[in-house]
């Protein structure tokens, strides 16, 4: 008689997952592996592997799971007979995904053990079970979202910050953080004086000024013993500073699924609903450039010096030269440049610029405004909620939301003219503002520059190798109170 064959132990896979693991110990993924490791042990099964999604939910369909999918392709290619998970929801919670596991328990005999017992989906009795499972987990995770929108939108009408990641600047509650607050307020005040996204970004770079991404991580990593790890203050990006600009949050302002309430925050704001809007109509201005094209100028006169022949803008040309390609003159960029700063800088020594300067502003005038520009986004808000009601077609919404969104961006040039310009204004916040304009940016001098004065570039003479500052022709803007520097000034090195 010929010895039993022995039988070769059944392989199994263990499936972990966690919707979110919000202190990063782990321990609930933890709790699950020792339970399906348990049923291993007990079942006298060989473990094939262990598959594991943390911090992914199974609700949403849309959400990849890289080990879920791993966990299928292996389980279709037949590389194990059993699946060890926790609950049947850690698994999934998709009729449709559980139908995929009954497919495979027909087909290839797949069976599915949870700790609090065996689902058979290879009978109608198991399959029925799993089935209504699977429908009240649905039905579960519908009513906590309906909990969740509801109490989200009473906190929007209440003005209370919303619940979610921490807004940097904010504690959960509204809390200003006071260096944070310092930091946007920062992002804020330079891209109103004339910075570029990307200047500010490298600005916050250099000045180790750590991102929200290296603070969490600060917070995670550890040493040995509990101590903490020095985490570096990370590279800020363009994406970051628009993030910033773009958060009507920072000026006090309620946002509920994407859009302004018109509710005022019971937090305390960190600039101003004007300044906020004004910002958003500098991000929004068709002629800035992308920025994958880069916003930062390479020159102080490209786009800003004009052509004395044609009036168009100069443009900034190879070797260091700016050229009129309409009118085939060219001119060496460097005196120029000099010259101009030297003429700015003059400028601004003299003992007026503080009349010329300081805004004047009739506050009658900036009130009347602001109450206009909040009547139109009321209006344009009210338009929008008819849209999303049915209660306006497609060509009306775009024809009544088109009008009052012209009339909102008059309001806000205007607005904008009585404020005055920031980027020069700014200057006198220094003792000495000809000092404070030459150690600016290249964009802030830019602003500065095009504030006070108009340059026209004249062609030199053909074969000149000599500079001639008579060919550099300033046009003071504020002429009735300016008293002009001389041509002769010595260029600013």
């Amino acid at each position: 008689m010929l010895p039993p064959v022995p039988l070769t132990p059944a392989q199994a896979a263990i499936y972990l997952r966690i919707s979110l693991d919000a202190t990063g110990e782990g321990l609930a993924i933890t709790r699950q592996r020792e339970d399906c490791m348990k049923i291993l042990a007990d079942r006298k099964w060989v473990l094939y592997d262990v598959y594991e999604d943390s911090s992914i939910s199974a609700s949403d369909r849309r959400k990849v799971r890289p080990d879920y999918n791993r966990l299928v392709a292996d389980a279709k290619a037949g590389r194990f007979e059993h699946v060890i998970c926790y609950d049947l929801d850690r698994l999934t919670r998709q009729p449709r995904q559980l139908e995929d596991w009954i497919d495979l328990a027909e087909g290839r005999g797949v069976t599915l053990v949870t700790a609090n017992g065996e689902a058979d989906l290879a009978t109608d009795g198991g399959q029925l079970f799993a089935r209504i499972k699977a429908s009240v987990a649905r039905a579960e995770v519908a009513a906590k979202s309906r909990r969740q929108t509801r109490a989200a939108q009473q906190r929007a009408e209440r003005g209370r910050p919303p619940l979610g990641p921490r807004l940097t600047a904010y504690l959960p509650d509204g809390t200003v953080v006071p260096g944070e607050a310092e930091i946007v307020q920062l992002i804020f005040e330079r891209f109103a004086r004339g910075d570029s996204l990307r200047s500010i970004a490298a600005l916050l770079t250099a000045s180790d000024v750590p991102t929200r991404t290296a603070q969490r991580a600060a917070l995670k990593e550890e040493g040995e013993g509990g101590e903490r790890v020095t985490v570096g203050p990370g590279r800020w990006n363009v994406s970051s500073v628009v993030s910033i600009l773009r958060n009507p949050r920072y000026a006090g302002l309620v946002v509920y699924q994407g859009k302004l309430t018109g509710t005022r925050g019971t937090w305390t704001p960190l600039v101003t609903e004007d300044a906020w809007h004004l910002v958003q109509n500098t991000l929004d201005d068709p002629r800035r450039k992308s920025n994958r094209a880069g916003t930062d100028r390479k020159h102080i006169g490209s786009g800003l010096y004009l052509c004395a022949e044609c009036l168009r803008p100069i443009q900034a040309w190879s070797g260091d030269r700016y050229r009129c390609v309409p009118c085939s003159m060219a001119r060496s960029a460097g005196p120029i440049d000099q010259l101009v700063l030297g003429l700015v800088a003059a400028r601004l020594a003299q003992p007026d610029i503080v009349e010329l300067l300081a805004p004047t502003i009739d506050e009658d005038t900036v009130r009347t405004l602001d109450y206009q520009a909040r009547v139109l986004r009321d209006k344009i808000a009210v338009i929008e909620a008819q849209f999303d009601d049915d209660e306006i077609d497609l060509p009306r919404y775009k024809s009544k939301k088109g009008k009052r969104v012209a009339e909102l961006q008059e309001v806000e040039r205007q607005r904008l003219a009585l404020a005055g310009n920031s980027a020069a204004s700014h200057l006198l916040r220094h003792g000495d503002p000809a000092a404070a304009f030459l150690g600016e940016t290249l964009m802030v001098q830019r602003a500065v520059i095009d504030a006070l004065v108009e340059i026209l570039l004249v062609r030199q003479p053909r074969g000149s190798r000599t500079f001639r500052p008579e060919s550099v022709i300033p046009t003071w803007r504020r002429s009735e109170v300016a008293t002009r520097p001389r041509l002769s000034v010595v260029p600013a090195s």
